[in-house]
């Protein structure tokens, strides 16, 4: 059994991040995008990172995620330190125990619904389970949209079908960066639901980078990055504290 598939199930943060620096050049043009952060995430929990721009969201969600490796410290996905894998073996690991999301759908034109939730499988090597595909997409309200192609779905079922497409593997822990951020209100507070369903339903764990205050309420805890460091928590906050808390940050 490989380090990949190996699980504990003592571990108690679905990831970890222990004094992670990321630093992107070198000598006095070099950039700290994130400095020393210790940050756990909990299983079946719902995390939003917030910050004014440049605060270090997208590099946390990436170094996290293991698309990125940290200049210093270390990361963990469960019972995995992520700094002791090669690059094939961290491939292995976010194919088979991490889920994306991004703002872009990322859906393959010619590919219908089921087709593209499938696709994770089918990169991996298995052979996609058509009830398991579809079964992802009961799980985001769109059974009846299978054998729809991308162009025959409205923008938020889209980022539904992309949401489905990261639960198939029943991963560790889902990231997602700016996931409602090309939508419209109404198909951004779909879109959450869904998530919210995921970690409330099936105890999945979710990281979304957000610069909405609104999308970050309903999450359980709201993260807050500055410069490169955390600069707070709130727990179950509404969208008013954290746009409060947001303004503070930007002074």
């Amino acid at each position: 059994m490989s380090a990949v598939e190996t699980r504990s199930a003592t571990t108690v943060s679905a990831v970890e991040l222990d004094s992670v620096s990321k630093v992107y050049g070198s000598g006095a043009r070099s950039v700290t995008a994130l400095d020393a952060v210790s940050v756990g995430f909990a299983r079946a929990e719902f995390t939003a990172v917030m910050g004014p721009s440049g605060s270090g969201k997208t590099t946390l969600l990436q170094c996290a995620a293991g698309i990125d490796r940290p200049t210093s410290g270390r990361v963990r996905i469960s019972d995995v330190d992520l700094n002791g894998l090669s690059e094939k073996l961290l491939g292995e690991l976010r194919r088979r125990r991490v889920g994306f999301v991004f703002q872009q759908f990322n859906l393959v034109s010619a590919l219908t619904a089921e087709q593209n939730v499938g696709l994770p499988l089918r990169l991996d090597g298995r052979r996609p389970n058509r009830v398991v595909a579809r079964d992802a997409l009961a799980r985001v309200g769109l059974a009846d949209r299978a054998s729809h192609r991308p162009a025959e779905l409205s923008g938020g079922q889209q980022q539904r079908v992309a949401i489905a497409r990261a639960l198939v593997i029943e991963p560790e822990v889902i990231f997602a960066d700016e996931p409602t951020g090309a939508l419209d209100l109404a198909a951004g507070r779909t879109v959450l639901e869904a998530i919210r369903t995921a970690v409330d339903e099936d105890a999945q764990t979710v990281v979304m980078v957000t610069h909405d205050p609104g999308a970050a309420a309903h999450a359980d805890r709201v993260l807050f990055l500055a410069d490169g460091r955390l600069a707070g928590s709130l727990a179950r906050p509404t969208a008013e504290q954290v746009a409060a808390e947001l303004a503070r940050l930007e002074r």
